[in-house]
């Protein structure tokens, strides 16, 4: 079936998180009503719709992890937790009215440009086409949940799911567990389940370095104050991007007298918690801090002094029936197995197939990984404008000084496109080539450029995911669309 929604200049927004909804708010507030929003899930929300394991909150402060335009005064705690996130989304979709917007259950599976139209064919699932002048990406780098591949995983006699759709269903009062990985998710739901669990094995390939996270409740005091006086909010969230600005370069340079600073930080986090200085050893990082996820938690080295929780540093041989056997040859028994793994990173490839100008696809254009012109636009690809595209992830902050930064760039684009009737907007290859150059180059500065092997790393070691700097300074160089740096198709 062929349909072009929403007027005669329609817009196209993949994915309904808090990029999409985002987005969404702003083509509002510009008095632009001719969008579509397509989310492949049967509600919006994304990372906050699937993370509902138990203790599952942000690890970024409340007031900076909300979008500045609909800043949200009664948060219950300084870090969210997850279901409440869930429902500010849910919030703005009803204030904004997006429902009527909403094509919920309805994936983007193919994309084509048609070059005389001057607009995009979108293709579904269910195999309605949908065209749009321009498109909005904001599916994601973390969607889909990563399985590490594990011998003897299908003769597993109990259950076993991953964090991102975890099962409800199955009580784990009583029961022993295993946890394999000890990334963000495992710091979140190891403390929150070992009170409950029988036994609890953590299964530990690397460990991370944590700091402390300071978690608070607001009282119902500074709530009616933050409501009363915005000015009050607005300058705690400055605060809190402030903060974590000044923390970045511990975070993200290669700058062993910086890192040493923090990593003292969370050696004497480590030494308040866990008393053994034999489980310390096995607790504690060996490569300079910042070149994997830093880890925030209050409580979650604390949980291996607990006598029912167990670090287990073996590595895994297989899956058996009963459990997990490690290298040294100990079956441990197990009614539940949890993956913590984490996400497949969505920069390889394209999230579907596009075909752009020339009928060239985005997969050949990332043949040599994936590059985007400040992270959001891509050469041969007109009117198509990806959110936390690659190298736009932080490491250190708000993912959504980032996101607000991006939303503009394109809303700029909208605005030329609409107002100067021109067909498209192609970024220039020599644009977007210089731009990049620069990124790689200040890689060689990073600490992720050393030898953790982080996640984010492509096979070849080259960095498509994370942004080599301030997030300030890089809300700056991307808020403003200039056409200059574009073909403008007429």
């Amino acid at each position: 079936m062929q349909r072009s929604d929403r007027g005669s200049f329609p817009i196209a927004i993949i994915g309904a998180g808090f990029a999409g909804i985002g987005t969404a708010i702003r083509l509002k507030q510009a008095g632009i009503e001719s969008f579509t929003m397509f989310e492949r899930a049967g509600e919006v929300g994304g990372t906050w719709r699937d993370n509902t394991y138990p203790g599952a909150a942000c690890d970024v402060p409340s007031h900076s992890y909300s979008l500045s335009f609909e800043p949200n005064p009664r948060w219950s705690h300084r870090f969210s937790p997850s279901e409440e996130i869930q429902g500010y989304l849910l919030g703005l979709v009803e204030k904004w009215k997006l429902r009527s917007h909403l094509r919920l259950g309805t994936e983007i599976v193919g994309a084509r440009w048609d070059e005389a139209k001057g607009e995009w064919t979108l293709e579904t699932s269910g195999g309605d086409t949908f065209t749009a002048r321009v498109v909005v990406s904001g599916v994601g780098g973390l969607v889909d949940p990563a399985y590490p591949d594990i011998k003897g995983l299908a003769s597993y006699r109990g259950e076993l799911f991953h964090t991102a759709r975890w099962n409800h269903e199955v009580d784990l009062t009583g029961k022993r567990v295993g946890v394999i990985g000890t990334g963000a998710s495992a710091v979140q739901v190891v403390p929150s389940i070992a009170p409950r669990v029988a036994q609890l094995a953590v299964f530990q390939r690397t460990p991370a370095w944590v700091v402390p996270k300071l978690d608070r409740r607001y009282s119902e005091g500074a709530k009616r104050r933050f409501e009363r006086f915005p000015w009050l909010l607005r300058a705690s969230r400055f605060l809190q991007y402030a903060g974590s600005e000044l923390f970045g370069p511990m975070v993200f340079l290669d700058a062993p007298r910086l890192s040493a600073i923090a990593e003292r930080m969370s050696t004497r986090h480590l030494h308040a918690q866990v008393k053994d200085p034999v489980l310390r050893e096995k607790l504690l990082p060996h490569f300079q801090f910042g070149c994997k996820r830093v880890l925030v938690s209050d409580d979650y080295w604390a949980s291996f002094e607990r006598a029912n929780v167990a670090l287990v540093t073996e590595a895994i041989e297989e899956v058996e029936a009963e459990g997990i056997r490690t290298r040294d040859g100990r079956l441990h028994a197990l009614d539940v197995i949890v993956f913590a793994t984490g996400f497949a990173l969505g920069l390889a490839k394209a999230p579907f197939p596009a075909t752009g100008r020339g009928g060239r696809s985005l997969d050949d254009a990332w043949r040599n990984g994936a590059v985007a012109y400040k992270g959001m636009a891509v050469s041969g690809f007109p009117n198509w404008f990806i959110l936390m595209g690659p190298n736009t992830g932080p490491g250190h902050t708000s993912v959504l000084i980032y996101t607000e930064a991006q939303i503009a760039h394109t809303l700029g684009a909208i605005r030329g496109l609409r107002s100067e009737g021109w067909k498209f907007v192609d970024v220039r290859q020599e644009v977007q080539d210089r731009y990049n150059r620069g990124i790689q180059g200040r890689m060689k500065h990073m600490v992720w450029s050393t030898s953790c092997h982080p996640w984010y790393l492509s096979k070849d070691g080259s960095n498509h995911a994370l942004y080599p700097g301030f997030a300030g300074e890089y809300a700056l160089r991307a808020r403003r669309f200039d056409p200059s740096d574009y073909e403008i198709g007429t």
